[in-house]
């Protein structure tokens, strides 16, 4: 899960061109918004296209706080990705 956890880290700074921060500089626990790294929507939708790229999968939930849920921290991406990835549901 860090391998993904740093792949993330990595996708989010190359999606949104944050040039001057590294990888390391992001706490995978952090807020991705607000407080934390300080995304925003337009932020969350470049990232869910780099995502869909990246992974071949959809942030997708039933309601508006579940997806929230997903992009709250590097670490909940990486606990959805590597979860979807490891059922098999690519592509859906």
């Amino acid at each position: 899960m860090e391998n993904l956890q740093q792949e993330i880290k990595q996708l989010i700074i190359d999606a949104l061109s944050l040039e001057d921060i590294t990888a390391d500089d992001i706490d995978a626990q952090a807020p991705l918004f607000g407080e934390g790294l300080g995304l925003d929507s337009i932020d969350a939708l470049e990232l869910g296209v780099a995502i869909k790229q990246q992974y071949h999968i959809n942030i997708k939930g039933k309601d508006e706080n579940t997806i929230k849920k997903h992009f709250y921290s590097v670490k909940t991406l990486a606990n959805y990705i590597g979860g979807y990835s490891a059922q098999g549901n690519r592509n859906e």
